[in-house]
């Protein structure tokens, strides 16, 4: 209470007596002691009154202990199942959760990790890829200001993200890896890396590179086979030393007939090796016939068209050539798309011959845009523009329904400059993005779709494309998102197929250690989206035969089915609807890979790194009852004595307004009973 506060109560102490003793002891005729109760009762109503005028605060501390948090993290992946850990695994948590001085002196908080991380219900090593840079991070994050050494139960085999040796620097603590795996070191042999396209054409030699690693100190030969089916397509004999542990192995295999063609790439095993399914990799190509060819014709140099080729180009079934108007009239029948970088009267004939030959287009605007050109070449658009510009936020239209938009958040994306007003064609069109001001949407289309003379069009009303696809990457790292929306705008453009009322997106192939997702839309007869339908695949394991059913979830505005985990082979799939006869079939294959089966050690060496840098220590499974003592008696884990402090204002103590109540009835009583009123 400050000394302030004190001076009004006093003050209002010295005017309540003040006021009742003016009352009845100076104005009043009162004889006897009864002036003195009613005195002393006004005094104290006055009092509480003005006490809560006053309203002064009063502090109480609440003391309670705090007992550092033990995080124990276990590795759930397949890798420590197949490196016969996990029964050691279990002894060791089970030693550290039912310590009893372990349990009085932290609070623990077990988890498991594998591509992600999850608390701990039971470990079951069927995570196919782990993440431990991921678990850290997520760790360092939740308990950044607390107390709380990090003990992880891992064999140090990191197969998905980052690498975790150095993470320890953003992390404030200790980390205590126990090491699941053996020390020992074999000789062994191991495809470590394999690079290949996804895509190749038809009657071209497409590159393959592969990394063998060798560990080991005899000098020792091998072969290197790649097998198409039961066909060696290429050999080639490698010899590794002590001082020579690895080779890089580059060919070109000839892509002779069109579709999906595996391979597999073999190191025969030397005697005696003890891991031989790291010297097996497959892999697989999809042979198409040719490449979808697009012209981006512009008039002046602008950062959007670097940024639409590299994103175009990233699938490399597609190629963009970037033209001037009159370079694309003679080869113009070249090309399965025309983009048209803000069009002006440069482009009179250009516009004319596309529309005579019925080219699908795909137009930006921008304040160079001549907007009347458009106007009178027949693309069906009508303009609602007042060439006056501004700066527009996308929004995207959720219930798109023309192809398969993924969950990408286009919120934080830059603007783009545009002209006020926007565009309606005489087809009916389909909006992507709406353009926003300040976050209201100003209902005009920044980026839509139409059909019309058996042509499809795409418009986009802004210049400065280039911003999203840098945001892209500073927002996951990667042009991937923004790439793959692109990517199937113009596949969409580029395409003259009819609509389907299911459309599923999938890969033609998938790698052993990939996620398998398969997503679909599903449209009634008016090409509505809707989100009510029940659709299921059916897949059939073209090799066994064996056939399951599953659902499809409405998530985020698509259907999707998680098929991860399914054995490598061919797979035959029908997506359809349940109660109507629609439906729509494919096919994939899974390749055979497992990445969690490619170690034959602990990686003990980045494991010591993590516990060096973030000042904790390294432990082998078999000192497990070592890590617990040197937790008990490590000083910086203390319970620590922490205090809350609660400020309670006066107004909220009822008992006061009670006194107050009672005073005064009292009072009343008093007077009414001896006819003073």
């Amino acid at each position: 209470m400050s000394s302030e506060t004190l001076l009004y109560i006093i003050l209002a102490g010295i005017t309540a007596l003040s006021l009742a003793l003016f009352q009845y002891l100076y104005k009043s005729k009162l004889k006897s002691n009864l002036k003195y109760v009613l005195t002393t009762l006004r005094a104290i109503s006055i009092f509480g009154i003005l006490l809560l005028l006053i309203n002064p605060k009063f502090e109480s501390f609440t003391y309670f202990d705090e007992k550092p948090t033990l995080v124990v993290a276990v590795d759930n992946s397949e890798s420590i199942l197949y490196l016969k850990q996990d029964e050691k695994a279990r002894e060791v948590l089970n030693a550290l959760e039912s310590n009893a001085e372990i349990n009085e002196r932290f609070d623990i908080k077990a988890y498991s990790f594998g591509k992600s991380v999850g608390t701990l219900d039971s470990l079951n090593f069927n995570e196919r890829q782990s993440n431990l840079t991921l678990a850290l991070k997520q760790f360092g994050e939740v308990y950044a200001n607390q107390t709380a050494p990090i003990v992880v139960l891992t064999d140090g085999n990191q197969t998905y993200g980052s690498d975790y040796s150095y993470i320890a620097n953003g992390i404030k603590q200790p980390i205590y890896p126990l090491v699941l795996g053996d020390s020992t070191l074999h000789s062994d042999l191991s495809i470590k890396q394999l690079n290949v396209n996804r895509y190749v054409y038809l009657k071209n030699k497409f590159p393959v590179e592969i990394i063998a690693n060798y560990s080991g100190k005899a000098t020792i030969n091998t072969e290197l086979k790649i097998w198409s089916g039961n066909t060696v397509v290429f050999k080639k004999t490698l010899q590794f030393s002590a001082s020579k542990t690895s080779e890089i192995i580059s060919m070109a295999i000839m892509a002779n007939s069109v579709g999906v063609k595996t391979y597999r790439v073999e190191l025969v095993p030397l005697e005696n090796e003890k891991n031989t399914v790291n010297n097996i990799k497959n892999f697989g190509v999809e042979v198409i016939d040719q490449k979808t060819n697009i012209a981006l014709v512009y008039d002046r140099m602008h950062p959007d068209l670097g940024a639409l080729k590299k994103s175009i180009e990233s699938n490399e079934q597609r190629s963009v050539s970037i033209l001037k108007s009159k370079e694309l009239l003679n080869k113009i029948n070249d090309f399965q798309l025309v983009i048209l970088y803000q069009p002006n009267n440069s482009f009179n004939l250009i516009l004319k011959e596309i529309k005579d030959q019925k080219i699908n287009t795909f137009i930006i605007a921008g304040t160079t845009t001549d907007y009347e050109l458009l106007y009178n070449t027949n693309l069906n658009l009508l303009w609602t523009i007042t060439n006056q510009t501004e700066n527009f936020q996308p929004e995207l239209n959720k219930n798109y329904n023309t192809f398969i938009i993924d969950n990408l958040d286009f919120s934080n994306y830059p603007p783009l400059q545009s002209e006020f007003g926007g565009f309606k064609s005489s087809a009916p069109s389909d909006i992507i993005l709406y353009k926003t001001v300040n976050g209201i949407n100003t209902g005009d289309a920044m980026l839509a779709t139409y059909e019309v003379d058996n042509m499809k069009h795409a418009l986009l009303l802004g210049e400065g494309i280039w911003r999203w696809r840098a945001q892209s990457y500073l927002d996951t790292e990667s042009f991937m998102d923004f790439d793959s929306f692109m990517g199937k705008l113009v596949q969409y453009l580029s395409s003259n197929k009819k609509r389907n009322r299911i459309n599923v997106d999938y890969k033609s192939f998938y790698n052993g250690n990939d996620d398998v997702i398969i997503t679909a839309q599903y449209f009634n007869k008016n090409f509505e989206f809707d989100n009510s339908a029940s659709l299921s695949i059916v897949l059939k394991n073209k090799e066994n035969k064996t056939i399951k059913e599953v659902p499809l979830l409405l998530n985020n505005g698509n259907y999707t089915v998680d098929l991860s985990g399914i054995k490598a082979g061919l797979y035959d799939f029908t997506v359809k609807h349940n109660s109507e006869s629609v439906a729509i079939s494919g096919s994939f294959q899974v390749l055979e890979y497992n990445v969690e089966q490619q170690f034959l050690n602990a990686d003990i060496s980045k494991l010591k790194t993590l516990a060096d840098n973030s000042n904790g220590e390294l432990y082998f499974a078999s000192e497990s009852e070592l890590l617990i003592n040197n937790l008990l008696n490590d000083n910086r884990y203390k319970t620590i004595q922490r205090s809350t402090k609660n400020i309670v204002p006066l107004i909220d103590w009822k008992y006061l307004l009670g006194l107050i109540v009672l005073s005064l009835f009292v009072e009343w009583f008093i007077r009414k009973y001896n006819g003073l009123i």
